[in-house]
């Protein structure tokens, strides 16, 4: 072999060397994405001077009845509101429990029911089906709804965004329950 060969030889390398650069620059650019603003959803944490037992609800909560709050809900802002809780709960009708159970089909259904997911003892002994009365305590509190419950949320303070989320969790359901009437 002579000194012409191994130019090319070694040429035939360092060109495949730097065309795989090349492209992995172009690439790079191609299917970039700006980076996020703020990473993930941000989930409230129960304040640290809240006790344990569950204090009562704050005066807003006690604003209109459910009844009245689900006549104005909106579905839709129901759908938007529920994103950071899709970390934890699936929506889709028979998907498997993440760190929470699924939640299609949870308006009516039997609290602590759904097989598959390990509830907490103060959940499984409400006992009864899910109303919307029920879901809109939860939802403002969990943990003063069911003392002892693994649900780390510390509740959405809106009355009229919980019956927003509640308005949206109705509509997952292959029978939906009727709204109350006003």
């Amino acid at each position: 072999m002579d000194f012409f060969e191994l130019n090319k030889i070694a040429g035939a390398i360092l060109g495949s060397l730097l065309l795989a650069k090349a492209l992995s620059v172009v690439s790079g650019e191609i299917f970039s994405h700006p980076k996020l603003a703020k990473p993930g959803y941000v989930i409230p944490l129960a304040p640290e001077s809240a006790s344990a037992e569950g204090s009562p609800p704050p005066p807003e909560v006690a604003a209109l009845p459910i009844e009245q709050r689900l006549t104005a809900a909106d579905e839709k802002k129901g759908r938007a509101d529920v994103k950071p809780c899709q970390s934890c709960h699936n929506f889709e009708k028979g998907a498997g429990p993440k760190s929470g159970p699924p939640l299609f089909g949870v308006v009516g259904r039997a609290k602590g029911s759904f097989q598959g997911f390990e509830y907490s003892e103060a959940l499984k002994s409400k006992g009864g089906n899910w109303t919307y009365a029920d879901l809109d305590l939860f939802l403002a509190n969990p943990k003063a709804f069911a003392q002892g419950t693994k649900m780390a949320f510390a509740g959405e303070s809106d009355p009229a965004k919980r019956a927003d989320i509640i308005d949206y969790l109705h509509s997952l359901s292959d029978n939906p329950e009727p709204l109350p009437a006003n």
